[in-house]
């Protein structure tokens, strides 16, 4: 059972930190262009950054759509990437018995927004001893966290994260109530804002989901205003042609720019 903290957990709560990266690894190429940018913005603004993508995008809305290179191609690539620009690293899992294979190649396992109720999946997250950012779902309040929070605790693993990412009312959209952050914040851990997924807009382009990255600087600074600890971006140097969640990320320059406005 865990006891202590990695170096990295306490790192995270001990500075500002920013989850970054593109939404799936789409290529080698692609990564190693953005974790060199994620490297220089973390040396710029003085910030704990951590390089996110996806091996695989398991809950596309159409079965057509881009999934990413799959488990051990997409892992070996991001840890690549990581290692090249000594960045930790940060993906998500889907099932339960990935969560022991994928800890051998991040330092942050990430439990997507629909599955954070999944116990299974939860407790083998937890038991890894790896960092938990568990995305609060577009379903449940920022109280009903605490039972997602028990369950990894219950691992005897307490490198806990909580993510906020909007709520979902129906009809393409989602909306972000701040509050959720600040009863987050009351569990004793730290709380993320996914400002590029609360701008999403669920299966809303015939098939795929669409978005409206412009109101991401204003969620970003609203959500700072109220606490947030830390902060979770996709970013992608094209993001209109992105093989997925194009229309939430920002390029290189928005995102350079936000964190000008939110850290300089």
């Amino acid at each position: 059972m865990m006891t202590l903290e990695n170096s990295l957990y306490s790192k995270i709560k001990s500075s500002n930190f920013v989850f970054a990266g593109p939404c799936v690894a789409e290529s080698e190429g692609l990564l190693d262009e953005v974790a060199a940018f994620v490297k220089h913005i973390g040396e710029k603004f003085d910030l704990s950054m951590v390089f996110k993508a996806s091996f695989d995008k398991a809950n596309r809305t159409s079965a057509n759509s881009f999934r990413g290179p799959g488990m051990e191609k997409g892992l070996k690539m991001l840890a690549d990437a990581g290692q090249k620009y000594h960045l930790p690293t940060i993906t998500d899992i889907h099932e339960s018995y990935q969560a022991a294979i994928v800890a051998e190649y991040v330092d942050v396992l990430q439990i997507p927004a629909f599955l954070c109720r999944q116990t299974d999946l939860l407790l083998e997250a937890g038991k890894t001893g790896k960092i938990v950012n568990v995305k609060k779902a577009q379903f449940l309040s920022g109280w009903d966290m605490k039972y997602a929070v028990e369950k990894v605790k219950s691992t005897g693993n307490n490198q806990i994260l909580l993510c906020e990412r909007g709520t979902m009312f129906g009809y393409n959209n989602l909306v972000v109530d701040f509050r959720n952050i600040i009863d987050m914040k009351s569990f004793g851990y730290p709380v993320v804002m996914d400002a590029t997924h609360a701008v999403q807009r669920p299966g809303g382009l015939d098939g795929k989901s669409g978005g409206n990255r412009e109101y991401v600087p204003y969620l970003a600074k609203a959500a700072k205003a109220v606490g947030a600890d830390g902060f979770f971006f996709e970013i992608h140097p094209n993001p209109d042609q992105a093989l997925s969640d194009g229309p939430n990320m920002l390029d290189f320059k928005a995102f350079e720019n936000l964190m000008e406005e939110l850290y300089a």
